[in-house]
Protein backbone atom coordinates (compact mmCIF):
# COMPACT_ATOMS: atom_id res chain seq x y z
CA UNK A 1 0.00 0.00 0.00
CA UNK A 2 2.80 2.51 1.08
CA UNK A 3 4.59 1.99 -2.14
CA UNK A 4 1.28 2.18 -4.45
CA UNK A 5 0.87 5.57 -2.65
CA UNK A 6 4.62 6.60 -3.46
CA UNK A 7 3.43 5.19 -7.00
CA UNK A 8 0.45 7.52 -6.93
CA UNK A 9 2.48 10.92 -6.01
CA UNK A 10 5.24 10.24 -8.05
CA UNK A 11 2.48 9.83 -11.18
CA UNK A 12 0.57 12.55 -9.90
CA UNK A 13 3.69 15.01 -9.99
CA UNK A 14 4.55 14.09 -13.57
CA UNK A 15 0.51 14.77 -14.53
CA UNK A 16 1.02 18.75 -12.97
CA UNK A 17 4.26 18.99 -14.13
CA UNK A 18 3.82 18.18 -17.70
CA UNK A 19 0.03 18.57 -18.49
CA UNK A 20 0.59 22.19 -19.48
CA UNK A 21 3.95 22.54 -20.44
CA UNK A 22 4.54 21.93 -24.16
CA UNK A 23 6.20 18.50 -23.40
CA UNK A 24 3.88 15.94 -23.24
CA UNK A 25 2.20 14.52 -20.39
CA UNK A 26 1.12 11.04 -22.20
CA UNK A 27 4.14 10.80 -23.42
CA UNK A 28 5.92 11.34 -19.49
CA UNK A 29 3.37 8.92 -18.41
CA UNK A 30 3.81 6.28 -21.13
CA UNK A 31 8.00 6.51 -20.43
CA UNK A 32 7.28 6.79 -16.71
CA UNK A 33 4.63 3.89 -16.72
CA UNK A 34 7.61 1.83 -17.97
CA UNK A 35 8.59 1.31 -14.34
CA UNK A 36 6.36 2.75 -12.13
CA UNK A 37 2.11 1.35 -13.12
CA UNK A 38 -0.44 -0.43 -11.46
CA UNK A 39 -2.77 -2.92 -13.55
CA UNK A 40 -3.83 -2.37 -16.62
CA UNK A 41 -7.69 -1.21 -15.67
CA UNK A 42 -6.93 1.11 -13.14
CA UNK A 43 -3.85 2.64 -14.50
CA UNK A 44 -6.59 3.84 -16.82
CA UNK A 45 -9.00 5.33 -14.28
CA UNK A 46 -5.90 6.57 -12.54
CA UNK A 47 -4.59 8.07 -15.60
CA UNK A 48 -8.08 10.10 -16.36
CA UNK A 49 -8.21 11.10 -12.49
CA UNK A 50 -4.80 12.47 -12.23
CA UNK A 51 -6.27 14.83 -15.46
CA UNK A 52 -8.87 15.97 -13.30
CA UNK A 53 -6.64 16.92 -10.48
CA UNK A 54 -4.49 19.22 -13.19
CA UNK A 55 -8.37 20.96 -14.94
CA UNK A 56 -9.31 21.78 -11.48
CA UNK A 57 -6.44 23.58 -10.78
CA UNK A 58 -6.67 25.44 -14.37
CA UNK A 59 -10.61 26.29 -13.17
CA UNK A 60 -8.92 27.83 -10.08
CA UNK A 61 -6.22 29.97 -11.12
CA UNK A 62 -8.23 31.35 -14.20
CA UNK A 63 -11.69 31.59 -12.10
CA UNK A 64 -12.43 35.28 -13.39
CA UNK A 65 -11.88 34.61 -16.17
CA UNK A 66 -13.87 31.35 -16.96
CA UNK A 67 -16.54 31.50 -14.30
CA UNK A 68 -19.38 33.88 -14.77
CA UNK A 69 -20.67 33.56 -11.10
CA UNK A 70 -17.05 35.20 -9.70
CA UNK A 71 -17.18 38.62 -8.49
CA UNK A 72 -14.45 39.38 -10.17
CA UNK A 73 -15.91 37.97 -13.52
CA UNK A 74 -17.07 40.29 -16.24
CA UNK A 75 -19.91 37.96 -17.70
CA UNK A 76 -19.88 39.30 -21.41
CA UNK A 77 -16.53 38.44 -21.63
CA UNK A 78 -16.88 34.93 -19.79
CA UNK A 79 -19.55 33.66 -21.94
CA UNK A 80 -17.20 34.95 -25.57
CA UNK A 81 -14.53 32.98 -24.26
CA UNK A 82 -17.04 29.75 -23.50
CA UNK A 83 -18.34 30.04 -27.01
CA UNK A 84 -15.07 30.52 -28.67
CA UNK A 85 -13.74 27.98 -26.81
CA UNK A 86 -16.15 25.45 -27.57
CA UNK A 87 -15.97 26.04 -30.98
CA UNK A 88 -12.25 24.83 -31.02
CA UNK A 89 -13.25 21.76 -29.45
CA UNK A 90 -15.32 20.58 -31.75
CA UNK A 91 -12.39 18.71 -33.71
CA UNK A 92 -11.22 16.53 -30.99
CA UNK A 93 -14.30 15.65 -29.87
CA UNK A 94 -15.77 14.60 -33.33
CA UNK A 95 -12.14 12.96 -34.39
CA UNK A 96 -11.85 11.45 -30.73
CA UNK A 97 -14.79 9.65 -31.21
CA UNK A 98 -14.17 8.09 -34.33
CA UNK A 99 -10.44 7.30 -33.80
CA UNK A 100 -9.34 7.00 -30.85
CA UNK A 101 -9.56 3.34 -30.43
CA UNK A 102 -7.13 2.94 -33.43
CA UNK A 103 -5.07 5.66 -32.80
CA UNK A 104 -4.69 4.28 -28.93
CA UNK A 105 -4.03 0.71 -30.38
CA UNK A 106 -1.56 1.77 -33.08
CA UNK A 107 0.68 4.64 -31.31
CA UNK A 108 0.56 4.35 -27.23
CA UNK A 109 4.34 3.25 -27.30
CA UNK A 110 7.47 4.83 -26.19
CA UNK A 111 9.33 4.53 -30.12
CA UNK A 112 5.98 7.01 -30.79
CA UNK A 113 6.55 9.17 -28.37
CA UNK A 114 10.10 9.52 -28.89
CA UNK A 115 9.87 10.61 -32.07
CA UNK A 116 7.04 12.98 -31.65
CA UNK A 117 8.80 14.40 -28.90
CA UNK A 118 11.76 15.22 -31.45
CA UNK A 119 9.24 16.83 -33.98
CA UNK A 120 7.67 18.73 -31.66
CA UNK A 121 10.61 19.94 -30.09
CA UNK A 122 12.26 20.87 -33.37
CA UNK A 123 9.08 22.73 -34.10
CA UNK A 124 8.89 25.13 -31.38
CA UNK A 125 12.51 26.26 -31.63
CA UNK A 126 11.81 26.67 -35.59
CA UNK A 127 8.16 28.59 -34.06
CA UNK A 128 10.01 31.23 -32.00
CA UNK A 129 13.11 31.66 -34.56
CA UNK A 130 10.46 32.67 -37.39
CA UNK A 131 9.47 36.07 -37.71
CA UNK A 132 5.46 36.18 -37.04
CA UNK A 133 2.84 38.91 -36.60
CA UNK A 134 1.20 38.63 -33.27
CA UNK A 135 -1.49 40.95 -34.63
CA UNK A 136 -3.95 38.42 -31.90
CA UNK A 137 -3.04 39.47 -28.43
CA UNK A 138 -6.46 38.83 -26.19
CA UNK A 139 -9.64 36.57 -26.68
CA UNK A 140 -11.87 39.38 -27.94
CA UNK A 141 -9.44 39.40 -30.59
CA UNK A 142 -9.75 35.47 -31.47
CA UNK A 143 -12.27 35.06 -34.37
CA UNK A 144 -14.50 31.90 -34.25
CA UNK A 145 -12.47 30.93 -37.43
CA UNK A 146 -9.12 30.97 -36.00
CA UNK A 147 -10.55 29.25 -32.78
CA UNK A 148 -11.91 26.61 -34.75
CA UNK A 149 -8.63 26.33 -36.49
CA UNK A 150 -6.84 26.07 -33.61
CA UNK A 151 -9.17 23.29 -32.44
CA UNK A 152 -8.02 21.48 -35.61
CA UNK A 153 -4.32 21.63 -34.84
CA UNK A 154 -4.86 19.96 -31.09
CA UNK A 155 -6.32 17.05 -32.38
CA UNK A 156 -2.71 16.37 -33.56
CA UNK A 157 -2.12 15.36 -30.06
CA UNK A 158 -4.32 12.35 -29.65
CA UNK A 159 -0.78 11.19 -30.92
CA UNK A 160 1.00 10.55 -28.08
CA UNK A 161 4.02 12.65 -27.34
CA UNK A 162 2.71 15.19 -29.61
CA UNK A 163 1.55 17.52 -26.52
CA UNK A 164 -1.64 19.05 -26.52
CA UNK A 165 -0.63 22.53 -25.37
CA UNK A 166 2.47 22.47 -27.69
CA UNK A 167 -0.13 21.93 -30.25
CA UNK A 168 -2.54 24.55 -29.39
CA UNK A 169 0.33 26.79 -28.85
CA UNK A 170 2.31 26.40 -31.95
CA UNK A 171 -1.38 26.19 -34.07
CA UNK A 172 -2.36 29.67 -32.16
CA UNK A 173 1.07 31.59 -32.84
CA UNK A 174 1.33 30.36 -36.25
CA UNK A 175 -2.18 31.99 -37.06
CA UNK A 176 -1.05 35.10 -35.22
CA UNK A 177 -1.69 34.91 -31.56
CA UNK A 178 0.81 36.42 -29.25
CA UNK A 179 2.50 34.06 -26.95
CA UNK A 180 0.77 35.02 -24.17
CA UNK A 181 -2.50 34.49 -25.21
CA UNK A 182 -1.36 30.98 -27.33
CA UNK A 183 -0.80 29.80 -23.98
CA UNK A 184 -3.92 31.22 -22.21
CA UNK A 185 -5.99 29.74 -24.97
CA UNK A 186 -4.36 26.56 -24.68
CA UNK A 187 -5.66 26.28 -20.36
CA UNK A 188 -9.01 26.87 -21.49
CA UNK A 189 -9.00 25.06 -24.22
CA UNK A 190 -7.61 22.24 -21.83
CA UNK A 191 -10.92 21.99 -19.86
CA UNK A 192 -13.54 21.01 -22.06
CA UNK A 193 -10.92 18.84 -23.95
CA UNK A 194 -9.48 16.57 -21.00
CA UNK A 195 -13.18 16.69 -18.96
CA UNK A 196 -15.01 14.93 -22.28
CA UNK A 197 -12.13 12.53 -22.56
CA UNK A 198 -12.06 11.91 -19.17
CA UNK A 199 -16.01 11.31 -18.66
CA UNK A 200 -16.11 9.40 -21.66
CA UNK A 201 -13.32 7.04 -20.32
CA UNK A 202 -14.98 6.74 -17.01
CA UNK A 203 -18.08 5.86 -18.71
CA UNK A 204 -16.46 2.88 -20.44
CA UNK A 205 -14.26 2.23 -17.60
CA UNK A 206 -16.38 2.23 -14.68
CA UNK A 207 -15.67 3.48 -11.19
CA UNK A 208 -15.44 0.19 -9.75
CA UNK A 209 -12.80 0.13 -7.21
CA UNK A 210 -11.66 -1.06 -3.48
CA UNK A 211 -11.42 1.29 -0.51
CA UNK A 212 -7.43 1.12 -1.22
CA UNK A 213 -7.70 2.25 -4.56
CA UNK A 214 -10.08 4.71 -3.83
CA UNK A 215 -7.07 6.08 -1.67
CA UNK A 216 -4.55 6.16 -3.82
CA UNK A 217 -6.49 7.52 -6.63
CA UNK A 218 -7.46 10.69 -4.11
CA UNK A 219 -3.51 10.63 -3.25
CA UNK A 220 -2.82 10.81 -7.29
CA UNK A 221 -5.45 13.80 -7.61
CA UNK A 222 -4.44 15.93 -4.55
CA UNK A 223 -0.94 15.56 -6.10
CA UNK A 224 -1.21 16.62 -9.56
CA UNK A 225 -3.43 19.53 -8.44
CA UNK A 226 -1.12 20.78 -6.19
CA UNK A 227 1.59 20.47 -8.27
CA UNK A 228 -0.75 21.77 -11.51
CA UNK A 229 -1.21 24.71 -9.61
CA UNK A 230 2.09 25.49 -8.98
CA UNK A 231 3.54 24.92 -12.53
CA UNK A 232 0.50 27.21 -14.50
CA UNK A 233 1.64 29.85 -11.91
CA UNK A 234 5.20 29.76 -12.43
CA UNK A 235 4.12 29.06 -16.82
CA UNK A 236 2.62 32.28 -16.89
CA UNK A 237 5.03 34.15 -15.20
CA UNK A 238 7.88 32.88 -17.53
CA UNK A 239 6.18 33.19 -20.63
CA UNK A 240 5.69 37.36 -20.27
CA UNK A 241 9.31 37.55 -20.77
CA UNK A 242 10.56 34.26 -22.20
CA UNK A 243 10.26 32.33 -24.97
CA UNK A 244 9.39 28.06 -25.72
CA UNK A 245 13.01 27.40 -27.32
CA UNK A 246 13.76 25.55 -24.02
CA UNK A 247 11.01 23.37 -23.83
CA UNK A 248 12.68 22.43 -27.27
CA UNK A 249 15.64 21.76 -26.69
CA UNK A 250 14.21 19.58 -23.48
CA UNK A 251 12.00 17.79 -25.89
CA UNK A 252 14.69 16.80 -28.54
CA UNK A 253 17.00 15.36 -25.27
CA UNK A 254 14.21 13.47 -24.04
CA UNK A 255 13.16 11.77 -26.86
CA UNK A 256 16.85 10.74 -28.27
CA UNK A 257 17.16 8.91 -24.88
CA UNK A 258 13.88 7.56 -24.95
CA UNK A 259 14.70 6.19 -28.31
CA UNK A 260 17.85 4.97 -27.88
CA UNK A 261 16.87 3.07 -24.71
CA UNK A 262 13.70 1.62 -26.07
CA UNK A 263 15.50 0.47 -29.35
CA UNK A 264 18.39 -0.75 -27.64
CA UNK A 265 16.54 -2.65 -24.68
Amino acid sequence: MIFDLLKAIILGAVEGITEFLPISSTGHLIIVNEWLKFDKHFTQMFDIVIQLGAIVAVALYFNSRICPLSRYANKKEVFALWRKTLVAVLPALVIGFFLAKTIEAKFFNPITVAITLIIGGIALILLERRKVDHKINSVAELSYKTAFAIGLIQTLAMIPGTSRSAATIIGAMLLGASRVLAAEFSFFLAIPTIAAASIYSLLKNGLNMTGSEAVILLTGFVTSFLVALAVIKMFMKYIQTKNFVPFGYYRIVLGVLVLIYFLLK
